[in-house]
């Protein structure tokens, strides 16, 4: 199955849209992707806090004012804002407004705030792994900082030390993406839509073909 783009694209500090194809019920879905566990309808107000899940098939792009996020097939993301919490998968980071990605313990952002700076994070089975595209990049795991300059990259544990003592890492990790929606990781609680002060975003589905009706 050929991938399929979405697209998120915020106008100012508060509006976006994301795109599908596919139609069920009379109402247009992205089967592809998840907004807090539920297939993306053709409008819908999504606010940060909230979840966005893709699945083997699905890319989502997110455009913010002076940043732009790449959401990676097999991901399931928090996006706050200035920043994106990143549970599984992975995610492209194109910014001059400092923008950061946290994985776990590990903290991703731009050495300098106000710099041109890409780079990728992924986090798979708990082993983070950081490249550093253009520009150097702070990477913070909680107890110490190190930079990361232009062309490197280096792999962290998404858990300090302490965390590593109390528990081992839940077996099998997150409900993969491709298997549906899920709201069981620790970036559920207290995400929905009555998250207060956030930015505002609205969803649109599009696709590179016309719609067409699928069977439920």
């Amino acid at each position: 199955m050929a991938t399929q783009y979405f697209l998120l694209d915020a106008a100012g500090d508060n509006a976006g849209i994301i795109a599908g194809r596919q139609f069920r019920g009379g109402h247009a879905l992205c089967p592809a992707a998840w907004l807090n566990g539920d297939s993306v309808p053709r409008t819908s107000a999504v606010f940060s806090g909230d979840l966005v899940q893709t699945k083997a098939d699905a890319v989502v792009h997110i455009n913010a004012t002076g940043s732009s996020v790449t959401i990676l097939s097999d991901s399931l993301v928090k996006y706050e804002g200035n920043t994106v919490s990143l549970e599984h998968g992975a995610v492209k980071v194109a910014t001059v407004q400092g923008m950061s990605i946290r994985a776990g313990e590990v903290a991703v952002q731009p050495a300098n705030a106000n710099g041109a700076t890409d780079f990728d994070v992924s986090d798979v089975d708990g082993t983070v792994h950081i490249a550093a595209r253009k520009g150097d990049v702070s990477v913070s795991n909680g107890t110490e900082t190190t930079t990361l300059a232009q062309g490197e990259q280096t792999t962290r544990d998404d858990r300090n030390d302490s965390q590593k003592q109390k528990k081992t890492r839940r077996a099998g990790g997150a409900v993969p993406a491709a298997s549906g929606p899920l709201l069981d990781s620790p970036y559920a609680i207290g995400a929905g839509a009555g998250a207060v002060g956030g930015l505002m975003l609205w969803v649109l589905l599009q696709g590179d073909e016309p719609a067409s009706p699928v069977d439920p």
